[in-house]
Protein backbone atom coordinates (compact mmCIF):
# COMPACT_ATOMS: atom_id res chain seq x y z
CA UNK A 1 0.00 0.00 0.00
CA UNK A 2 1.34 3.51 -1.11
CA UNK A 3 2.33 6.04 2.17
CA UNK A 4 -0.18 8.97 2.74
CA UNK A 5 1.11 12.11 2.08
CA UNK A 6 1.48 13.78 5.86
CA UNK A 7 0.23 17.48 5.99
CA UNK A 8 0.90 19.87 9.18
CA UNK A 9 -1.04 23.03 8.50
CA UNK A 10 -0.26 25.32 11.53
CA UNK A 11 -2.89 28.35 12.43
CA UNK A 12 -2.50 30.32 15.68
CA UNK A 13 -6.31 28.71 16.93
CA UNK A 14 -9.46 27.74 14.78
CA UNK A 15 -11.19 31.31 15.78
CA UNK A 16 -13.69 32.39 13.28
CA UNK A 17 -12.15 33.99 10.65
CA UNK A 18 -10.76 33.84 7.06
CA UNK A 19 -7.74 31.83 7.55
CA UNK A 20 -8.93 29.46 9.83
CA UNK A 21 -11.97 28.52 7.67
CA UNK A 22 -10.19 27.98 4.90
CA UNK A 23 -7.11 25.57 6.57
CA UNK A 24 -10.14 24.01 7.96
CA UNK A 25 -11.94 23.35 5.13
CA UNK A 26 -8.80 21.63 2.86
CA UNK A 27 -7.80 19.57 5.83
CA UNK A 28 -11.46 18.42 5.64
CA UNK A 29 -11.70 17.91 1.96
CA UNK A 30 -8.18 16.40 1.45
CA UNK A 31 -8.09 12.59 -0.17
CA UNK A 32 -7.63 10.24 2.61
CA UNK A 33 -6.29 7.66 0.67
CA UNK A 34 -3.62 10.34 -0.67
CA UNK A 35 -3.43 12.60 2.49
CA UNK A 36 -2.97 12.23 5.96
CA UNK A 37 -3.85 16.13 7.31
CA UNK A 38 -3.02 17.27 10.88
CA UNK A 39 -3.40 20.81 12.26
CA UNK A 40 -0.62 22.23 14.51
CA UNK A 41 -2.27 25.25 16.60
CA UNK A 42 -0.66 27.62 18.92
CA UNK A 43 -4.10 27.37 21.34
CA UNK A 44 -6.10 24.66 20.94
CA UNK A 45 -9.36 26.67 21.08
CA UNK A 46 -12.07 28.37 18.38
CA UNK A 47 -15.72 27.71 16.68
CA UNK A 48 -14.45 25.62 13.96
CA UNK A 49 -12.87 23.01 16.34
CA UNK A 50 -16.64 21.49 15.83
CA UNK A 51 -16.81 21.75 12.48
CA UNK A 52 -12.98 19.88 12.05
CA UNK A 53 -13.60 16.26 11.34
CA UNK A 54 -12.57 13.45 14.05
CA UNK A 55 -10.24 11.39 12.01
CA UNK A 56 -7.73 15.53 11.64
CA UNK A 57 -5.43 14.82 14.65
CA UNK A 58 -4.72 18.46 16.85
CA UNK A 59 -1.30 19.00 17.91
CA UNK A 60 -1.97 21.85 20.55
CA UNK A 61 1.51 23.28 21.44
CA UNK A 62 -0.13 25.53 24.30
CA UNK A 63 1.64 28.74 23.38
CA UNK A 64 0.23 31.87 24.12
CA UNK A 65 2.17 34.27 22.08
CA UNK A 66 3.14 33.90 18.15
CA UNK A 67 6.96 34.80 18.96
CA UNK A 68 7.07 32.39 21.27
CA UNK A 69 5.88 29.36 19.34
CA UNK A 70 8.41 28.90 17.04
CA UNK A 71 10.75 26.56 19.07
CA UNK A 72 7.82 24.49 20.11
CA UNK A 73 6.89 24.58 16.49
CA UNK A 74 10.20 23.09 15.34
CA UNK A 75 10.65 20.37 17.69
CA UNK A 76 7.20 19.45 16.47
CA UNK A 77 8.28 19.02 12.83
CA UNK A 78 11.71 17.54 13.44
CA UNK A 79 9.80 14.99 15.62
CA UNK A 80 6.94 14.19 13.32
CA UNK A 81 9.27 14.16 10.11
CA UNK A 82 5.78 15.16 7.68
CA UNK A 83 6.16 15.37 3.93
CA UNK A 84 5.01 18.80 3.63
CA UNK A 85 4.21 21.66 6.78
CA UNK A 86 1.55 23.92 5.69
CA UNK A 87 2.11 27.30 7.31
CA UNK A 88 -1.59 29.34 6.83
CA UNK A 89 -1.11 32.68 8.95
CA UNK A 90 1.14 35.79 8.13
CA UNK A 91 2.87 35.98 10.99
CA UNK A 92 3.95 32.26 11.47
CA UNK A 93 4.99 32.10 8.17
CA UNK A 94 7.35 35.08 8.53
CA UNK A 95 9.07 33.54 11.34
CA UNK A 96 9.24 30.36 9.79
CA UNK A 97 10.97 31.34 6.66
CA UNK A 98 14.27 30.96 8.36
CA UNK A 99 14.51 27.67 9.44
CA UNK A 100 13.28 26.05 6.60
CA UNK A 101 16.72 24.99 5.49
CA UNK A 102 16.89 23.00 8.63
CA UNK A 103 14.30 20.41 7.25
CA UNK A 104 15.65 19.54 3.72
CA UNK A 105 13.38 16.31 3.22
CA UNK A 106 10.42 18.90 4.00
CA UNK A 107 8.45 20.60 1.81
CA UNK A 108 7.25 23.63 2.82
CA UNK A 109 4.24 25.91 1.87
CA UNK A 110 3.01 29.62 2.80
CA UNK A 111 -0.76 30.67 2.10
CA UNK A 112 -0.37 34.20 2.65
CA UNK A 113 -3.29 36.02 4.10
CA UNK A 114 -2.98 39.39 2.97
CA UNK A 115 -1.26 42.26 1.15
CA UNK A 116 1.72 42.16 2.73
CA UNK A 117 3.11 45.70 2.28
CA UNK A 118 0.20 46.96 3.17
CA UNK A 119 -0.59 44.70 6.58
CA UNK A 120 2.82 44.38 8.32
CA UNK A 121 3.95 47.29 9.25
CA UNK A 122 7.02 46.00 12.40
CA UNK A 123 10.31 46.04 10.91
CA UNK A 124 11.27 43.04 13.00
CA UNK A 125 8.69 40.90 10.74
CA UNK A 126 9.42 42.54 7.62
CA UNK A 127 13.03 41.55 7.74
CA UNK A 128 11.61 37.58 7.95
CA UNK A 129 10.78 38.23 3.91
CA UNK A 130 13.79 38.22 2.87
CA UNK A 131 13.81 34.69 3.96
CA UNK A 132 10.67 33.64 2.09
CA UNK A 133 12.06 32.75 -1.10
CA UNK A 134 13.12 29.63 1.11
CA UNK A 135 9.16 28.03 1.15
CA UNK A 136 8.69 26.08 -2.21
CA UNK A 137 5.33 27.25 -2.57
CA UNK A 138 3.66 30.16 -1.95
CA UNK A 139 -0.15 30.48 -1.84
CA UNK A 140 -1.03 33.94 -3.04
CA UNK A 141 -4.97 34.32 -2.69
CA UNK A 142 -5.19 36.87 -5.26
CA UNK A 143 -3.15 38.89 -8.20
CA UNK A 144 -2.83 41.96 -5.81
CA UNK A 145 -1.49 39.88 -3.35
CA UNK A 146 0.81 37.75 -5.70
CA UNK A 147 2.18 41.09 -7.07
CA UNK A 148 3.20 42.43 -4.15
CA UNK A 149 5.10 39.77 -2.78
CA UNK A 150 6.84 39.77 -6.02
CA UNK A 151 7.48 43.34 -6.78
CA UNK A 152 7.99 44.28 -3.30
CA UNK A 153 9.63 41.61 -1.56
CA UNK A 154 11.61 39.76 -4.55
CA UNK A 155 10.06 36.87 -4.15
CA UNK A 156 10.68 34.14 -7.00
CA UNK A 157 7.77 33.90 -9.24
CA UNK A 158 8.02 30.47 -9.94
CA UNK A 159 7.18 30.12 -6.44
CA UNK A 160 4.07 32.47 -6.27
CA UNK A 161 0.69 30.46 -7.39
CA UNK A 162 -2.43 31.58 -7.13
CA UNK A 163 -5.71 29.96 -5.47
CA UNK A 164 -8.91 32.28 -4.54
CA UNK A 165 -10.61 31.51 -1.43
CA UNK A 166 -13.40 28.87 -1.51
CA UNK A 167 -16.83 29.11 -0.60
CA UNK A 168 -18.16 26.16 1.70
CA UNK A 169 -22.04 26.35 -0.19
CA UNK A 170 -23.00 23.04 2.19
CA UNK A 171 -21.86 24.72 5.32
CA UNK A 172 -23.72 28.58 4.46
CA UNK A 173 -26.78 26.56 3.18
CA UNK A 174 -26.85 24.61 6.92
CA UNK A 175 -26.89 28.04 8.46
CA UNK A 176 -29.55 29.27 6.84
CA UNK A 177 -31.79 26.36 6.56
CA UNK A 178 -33.90 27.73 9.78
CA UNK A 179 -32.65 31.20 9.50
CA UNK A 180 -35.10 34.07 10.38
CA UNK A 181 -35.24 37.46 9.48
CA UNK A 182 -33.13 39.75 12.01
CA UNK A 183 -35.84 40.76 14.88
CA UNK A 184 -33.99 44.25 14.81
CA UNK A 185 -34.25 44.53 10.68
CA UNK A 186 -37.37 47.15 10.72
CA UNK A 187 -39.76 47.18 8.16
CA UNK A 188 -40.10 50.16 5.95
CA UNK A 189 -36.67 50.38 6.08
CA UNK A 190 -33.76 49.50 4.29
CA UNK A 191 -31.22 47.10 5.75
CA UNK A 192 -27.36 47.28 5.17
CA UNK A 193 -25.11 45.05 6.61
CA UNK A 194 -21.39 45.33 7.40
CA UNK A 195 -19.06 42.89 8.73
CA UNK A 196 -15.37 42.58 10.36
CA UNK A 197 -13.36 43.35 12.72
CA UNK A 198 -13.77 46.47 14.47
CA UNK A 199 -10.12 47.84 13.88
CA UNK A 200 -8.65 50.60 11.81
CA UNK A 201 -8.31 48.46 8.49
CA UNK A 202 -11.87 47.32 8.18
CA UNK A 203 -12.70 51.11 7.05
CA UNK A 204 -15.53 51.34 10.01
CA UNK A 205 -14.62 55.35 10.60
CA UNK A 206 -15.07 55.90 7.02
CA UNK A 207 -18.58 54.18 6.34
CA UNK A 208 -19.97 55.96 9.73
CA UNK A 209 -19.07 58.93 8.08
CA UNK A 210 -20.58 57.97 4.54
CA UNK A 211 -24.03 57.11 6.84
CA UNK A 212 -23.99 60.73 8.33
CA UNK A 213 -25.01 61.92 4.92
CA UNK A 214 -27.92 59.22 4.78
CA UNK A 215 -29.59 59.63 8.54
CA UNK A 216 -32.75 61.05 6.96
CA UNK A 217 -33.04 58.32 4.61
CA UNK A 218 -34.81 54.89 6.04
CA UNK A 219 -32.09 53.25 5.67
CA UNK A 220 -30.47 51.10 8.75
CA UNK A 221 -26.76 50.14 8.82
CA UNK A 222 -26.25 46.95 10.72
CA UNK A 223 -22.10 46.48 11.82
CA UNK A 224 -21.69 42.92 12.71
CA UNK A 225 -18.37 41.74 14.34
CA UNK A 226 -16.25 42.78 17.76
CA UNK A 227 -12.45 44.51 18.27
CA UNK A 228 -10.12 46.95 19.90
CA UNK A 229 -11.73 50.43 17.77
CA UNK A 230 -15.53 49.00 19.61
CA UNK A 231 -15.20 52.44 21.71
CA UNK A 232 -13.97 54.86 19.20
CA UNK A 233 -16.48 53.83 16.72
CA UNK A 234 -19.59 54.04 19.22
CA UNK A 235 -18.04 57.34 20.24
CA UNK A 236 -18.37 58.71 16.81
CA UNK A 237 -21.95 56.96 15.99
CA UNK A 238 -22.96 59.04 18.99
CA UNK A 239 -20.90 62.30 17.85
CA UNK A 240 -22.38 61.90 14.27
CA UNK A 241 -25.95 61.30 15.91
CA UNK A 242 -26.51 58.00 13.96
CA UNK A 243 -29.43 56.42 15.30
CA UNK A 244 -29.64 54.15 12.58
CA UNK A 245 -26.60 52.44 13.08
CA UNK A 246 -26.65 49.48 15.20
CA UNK A 247 -23.37 47.53 16.86
CA UNK A 248 -24.07 43.71 16.83
CA UNK A 249 -21.48 42.28 18.26
CA UNK A 250 -19.62 39.08 16.95
CA UNK A 251 -23.02 36.82 15.83
CA UNK A 252 -23.16 33.17 15.69
CA UNK A 253 -24.65 32.89 12.89
CA UNK A 254 -23.95 36.27 10.55
CA UNK A 255 -25.35 34.38 7.42
CA UNK A 256 -29.44 35.30 8.42
CA UNK A 257 -28.20 39.27 8.43
CA UNK A 258 -26.63 38.83 4.82
CA UNK A 259 -29.72 36.85 3.40
CA UNK A 260 -31.95 39.27 4.33
CA UNK A 261 -29.88 42.23 3.74
CA UNK A 262 -30.87 44.72 0.57
CA UNK A 263 -27.10 44.86 0.30
CA UNK A 264 -23.57 44.07 2.16
CA UNK A 265 -21.32 46.70 2.31
CA UNK A 266 -17.54 45.96 2.41
CA UNK A 267 -15.67 49.33 3.60
CA UNK A 268 -12.04 47.76 4.27
CA UNK A 269 -8.86 49.88 3.48
CA UNK A 270 -7.06 47.04 2.27
CA UNK A 271 -7.73 42.76 2.43
CA UNK A 272 -6.60 39.39 1.59
CA UNK A 273 -9.13 38.08 -0.38
CA UNK A 274 -11.97 38.77 1.51
CA UNK A 275 -14.53 35.88 2.44
CA UNK A 276 -17.82 37.56 3.61
CA UNK A 277 -17.89 39.06 0.34
CA UNK A 278 -17.73 35.59 -1.13
CA UNK A 279 -20.17 35.00 1.49
CA UNK A 280 -22.83 38.02 0.84
CA UNK A 281 -23.00 36.62 -2.95
CA UNK A 282 -23.83 33.08 -1.31
CA UNK A 283 -26.40 34.16 0.35
CA UNK A 284 -27.71 36.37 -2.31
CA UNK A 285 -26.91 39.51 -1.17
CA UNK A 286 -25.83 42.35 -3.77
CA UNK A 287 -22.71 43.89 -2.59
CA UNK A 288 -20.82 47.45 -2.50
CA UNK A 289 -17.17 47.57 -1.64
CA UNK A 290 -14.20 50.11 -1.26
CA UNK A 291 -12.26 49.87 -3.94
CA UNK A 292 -8.76 48.65 -2.47
CA UNK A 293 -6.14 46.21 -2.83
CA UNK A 294 -7.20 42.27 -2.43
CA UNK A 295 -8.96 41.09 -5.36
CA UNK A 296 -12.28 42.86 -4.88
CA UNK A 297 -12.06 43.11 -8.77
CA UNK A 298 -11.32 39.37 -8.82
CA UNK A 299 -15.24 38.81 -7.13
CA UNK A 300 -17.28 41.59 -8.14
CA UNK A 301 -18.79 41.16 -11.35
CA UNK A 302 -20.30 44.69 -12.10
CA UNK A 303 -23.80 45.11 -12.10
CA UNK A 304 -24.57 41.16 -11.18
CA UNK A 305 -23.48 40.67 -7.62
CA UNK A 306 -21.97 43.85 -6.82
CA UNK A 307 -20.34 47.00 -7.68
CA UNK A 308 -17.16 48.57 -6.73
CA UNK A 309 -16.86 52.64 -5.42
CA UNK A 310 -14.58 54.48 -3.57
CA UNK A 311 -15.49 55.56 0.09
CA UNK A 312 -13.04 58.33 0.48
CA UNK A 313 -15.63 60.01 -1.14
CA UNK A 314 -18.53 59.99 1.19
CA UNK A 315 -20.94 62.22 -0.68
CA UNK A 316 -20.22 59.52 -3.72
CA UNK A 317 -20.26 56.50 -2.39
CA UNK A 318 -23.85 57.39 -0.33
CA UNK A 319 -25.50 58.43 -3.87
CA UNK A 320 -24.28 55.04 -4.54
CA UNK A 321 -26.05 53.62 -1.72
CA UNK A 322 -29.16 55.56 -2.34
CA UNK A 323 -29.01 54.27 -5.72
CA UNK A 324 -28.58 50.44 -5.29
CA UNK A 325 -30.82 50.45 -2.83
CA UNK A 326 -33.60 51.62 -5.86
CA UNK A 327 -33.56 48.66 -7.63
CA UNK A 328 -33.86 44.75 -7.21
CA UNK A 329 -31.30 42.26 -8.26
CA UNK A 330 -31.85 38.94 -8.98
CA UNK A 331 -30.23 36.83 -5.98
CA UNK A 332 -29.73 33.62 -8.43
CA UNK A 333 -27.66 35.21 -10.41
CA UNK A 334 -25.66 36.90 -7.61
CA UNK A 335 -25.48 33.16 -5.90
CA UNK A 336 -24.40 31.69 -9.39
CA UNK A 337 -21.57 34.12 -10.09
CA UNK A 338 -19.96 33.22 -7.38
CA UNK A 339 -21.17 29.43 -7.29
CA UNK A 340 -19.71 29.45 -10.81
CA UNK A 341 -16.24 30.24 -9.74
CA UNK A 342 -15.54 29.86 -6.66
CA UNK A 343 -17.45 27.25 -5.12
CA UNK A 344 -15.53 24.51 -2.01
CA UNK A 345 -14.66 21.92 -4.71
CA UNK A 346 -13.48 23.93 -7.51
CA UNK A 347 -11.28 25.17 -5.27
CA UNK A 348 -10.35 22.46 -3.25
CA UNK A 349 -8.76 20.44 -6.28
CA UNK A 350 -5.96 23.21 -6.86
CA UNK A 351 -4.99 22.78 -3.41
CA UNK A 352 -4.89 18.90 -3.75
CA UNK A 353 -2.83 19.48 -7.23
CA UNK A 354 -0.54 21.94 -5.60
CA UNK A 355 0.09 19.47 -2.81
CA UNK A 356 0.94 16.95 -5.18
CA UNK A 357 2.73 18.29 -7.19
CA UNK A 358 5.31 19.53 -4.36
CA UNK A 359 5.32 15.72 -3.36
CA UNK A 360 6.98 15.28 -7.06
CA UNK A 361 9.56 17.91 -7.39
Amino acid sequence: MKKKISVIFILPDLETGGAERIVTTIANHLSRDKFEPKILLLRKQGGYLDFLKSDVEIIDIDTERIRHSLKPILKEIYRRKPDIVFSGFGEVNAYLSLFIKLFPKVKFIARETNVVSEHVTKKEIKFFYNFYNNYQQIIAQSDDMMNDLINNFKINRSKVIKINNPVDFDFINEKLLFSQKPESFKYNYKNVVAIGNLSARKGFDNLLKVFSRLKNEKIILHILGDGKDREILHQMKDFLGLKNVVFHGRQENPYEFLKFADLFILSSRYEGFPNVLLEAGACGTYSLANNCPGGINEIIQNDINGEIGNIDNHEDFAQKIRSILQQNYDKEWIINSIKSRFSKDIILDNYEKVLLALMNR
